[in-house]
C-alpha cells in the first residue's frame, strides 16, 4: 500500500525541538514533509528534518532550487494530514485569519485536508482571549486541536501551554487517517486489562493480562468515529487521546462502571475479570506463619451475562474467552449462556497469542457460526472484530 502523506509544520517556539522526535516517529510509518518558518530556524536546523525524512526541508516560499511547480499548492493538494508542531499564537493567528506570507502559511491555506494544529507557548499568550478567539475559529472551520499540557514552561511557569504529549499527537493524526467513519454517532464501551481483588492492604489477586488488546479495540472504535468509553484497570499503558477513560481497580468496580454505561451501542468486554474475590478483606497486612493458609474466594459478578440479561434489541455485546483446551466449544457455550452476539476466542498456549504481545491468534465465533483463526497484530485484529460487530449492529437496526 502506498504511504500516507504527512506535512508537518514547524513554528517558532522552544518545543520546536520536540517535533524532531514526533518527525523521526512519523517517518517509520509514512511518506512526511517538513514545512518550517524562518524562526523556527533559530530552535532547529532544517539539515535535522532532512536527514530524518529524506527529503528538503520546505523554508523559502521563494526558493528556486526545486523542481518547477507551485510547491505550497502541490504539497497542500498530495498530503493526507497536515500538522503543526508546535504551532505559536502567530501562526494561529495566521491560519484564523487567512494571512499567507510565508511558505507554511500559504501552504496552509491551500489545504484542504484534515488539518490538527498543536499550540505550544507561555500560559498568558494561552489565555489570551485573542488566541482562544482564533482556537475557537479554527475549531469553527474544521481543524483539529489539540490542546496542550499543563507542566514546566520555558518562561519558569507552571501552567497549561506546554506541548501535547506526542503520542496524543500522533493518535489525532491517526484519527484523521481513518477517513471512513462506520460508527459515528454511536457509543461504544471497551473493558480492558486485569482487575486486582484485595486479599490485604499489601496483597492481592490478579492475572497476565496487559490490556493491549481492549486499547487497541477502543483506539480503532475512535477511529472509525465512535464515541469511546473505555473502563480501564490498572495497566502500565498511557490513557489514549479521545475518548473517556474510566480507571478501575476490582471486580465490582469494573461492574459498576460498564453498568454505568450499558446504554451504548456496542459493548467489548475484553477484560481479564477476576472470576473469584476474597470473602473478606483483611484490614491489617497478613502476617505470615509456620502453617499453610487458605483464602476463602466468593464468586464475582458476571458482567457479560448480567449485559446479556438487559440487553436492549438492536445492542451488541461481545466477550472474549481466553482458553487453553477446548476453544470452539467454550466459546459457543459462552456465546449461549451469556447471550452475547459475538465470542473472540483464544487460546493463550497458542505462538502469537496472549496477554502482553502485540499479536494475537483470535477464533470468532457468532450465531451465524465460526470464523477461521486469523493471526495478526491487535490493533488489525481490532478493525476486524469491529467490522464483524457493525454487520450484526446494521441487521439489528434494519440496515
Amino acid at each position: 500500500m502506498e504511504k500516507k502523506f504527512i506535512v508537518v509544520g514547524v513554528s517558532g517556539g522552544i518545543a520546536a525541538f520536540k517535533a524532531c522526535q514526533l518527525v523521526s516517529d512519523l517517518s517509520k510509518k509514512y511518506d512526511v514533509q517538513v514545512i518550517m518558518t524562518k524562526n523556527a530556524c533559530n530552535f532547529v536546523n532544517p539539515i535535522t528534518f532532512e536527514t530524518l525524512t529524506k527529503k528538503k526541508c520546505l523554508v523559502d516560499t521563494f526558493d528556486r532550487n526545486f523542481e518547477f511547480k507551485v510547491e505550497h499548492v502541490s504539497v497542500a493538494k498530495a498530503c493526507d494530514v497536515f500538522v503543526v508542531v508546535p504551532a505559536s499564537a502567530n501562526v494561529i493567528a495566521k491560519f484564523a485569519n487567512g494571512i499567507a506570507d510565508d511558505m507554511l502559511s500559504t501552504t496552509m491555506l491551500a489545504c484542504n485536508k484534515p488539518r490538527i494544529i498543536c499550540p505550544a507557548m507561555n500560559v498568558n499568550m494561552y489565555e489570551n482571549p485573542a488566541t482562544q478567539h482564533n482556537l475557537e475559529t479554527l475549531r469553527n472551520y474544521g481543524y483539529t486541536i489539540v490542546e496542550p499540557g499543563v507542566g514546566y514552561l520555558a518562561c519558569g511557569d507552571e501552567a497549561k501551554g506546554r506541548l501535547a504529549d506526542l503520542e496524543d499527537i500522533k493518535e489525532a493524526i491517526s484519527i484523521a487517517l481513518h477517513e471512513d467513519k462506520p460508527l459515528a454517532g454511536k457509543k461504544v464501551v471497551v473493558s480492558a486489562g486485569p482487575t486486582m481483588e484485595a486479599i490485604d492492604p499489601v496483597r492481592y489477586i490478579t492475572n497476565h493480562s496487559s490490556g493491549k488488546m481492549g486499547y487497541a479495540l477502543a483506539r480503532a472504535a475512535r477511529n472509525m468515529g465512535a464515541n469511546v468509553t473505555l473502563v480501564s484497570g490498572q495497566t502500565s499503558l498511557s490513557k489514549p487521546y479521545g475518548m473517556t477513560t474510566i480507571s478501575v481497580t476490582s471486580a465490582e468496580d469494573m461492574y459498576q462502571a460498564i453498568v454505568a454505561n450499558q446504554d451504548a451501542d456496542i459493548i467489548i468486554k475484553a477484560a481479564a475479570v477476576a472470576d473469584y474475590t476474597p470473602v473478606e478483606v483483611a484490614t491489617q497486612k497478613v502476617k505470615k506463619s509456620d502453617s499453610d493458609m487458605s483464602i476463602p474466594l466468593k464468586r464475582t459478578k458476571d458482567i457479560l451475562k448480567y449485559l446479556g440479561e438487559n440487553k436492549r434489541a438492536n445492542q451488541v455485546t461481545c466477550g472474549f474467552a481466553m482458553e487453553t483446551t477446548n476453544l470452539e466449544e467454550y466459546g459457543n457455550e459462552k456465546l449461549t449462556k451469556k447471550n452475547a452476539d459475538m465470542i473472540v476466542c483464544n487460546n493463550v498456549l497458542v505462538e502469537g497469542a496472549g496477554f502482553k504481545g502485540d499479536t494475537n491468534v483470535i477464533t470468532i465465533i457468532t450465531k451465524d457460526g465460526m470464523k477461521r483463526a486469523i493471526k495478526d497484530t491487535k490493533e488489525n485484529l481490532s478493525y476486524i472484530i469491529l467490522e464483524e460487530l457493525i454487520e450484526i449492529l446494521k441487521t439489528k437496526e434494519g440496515n
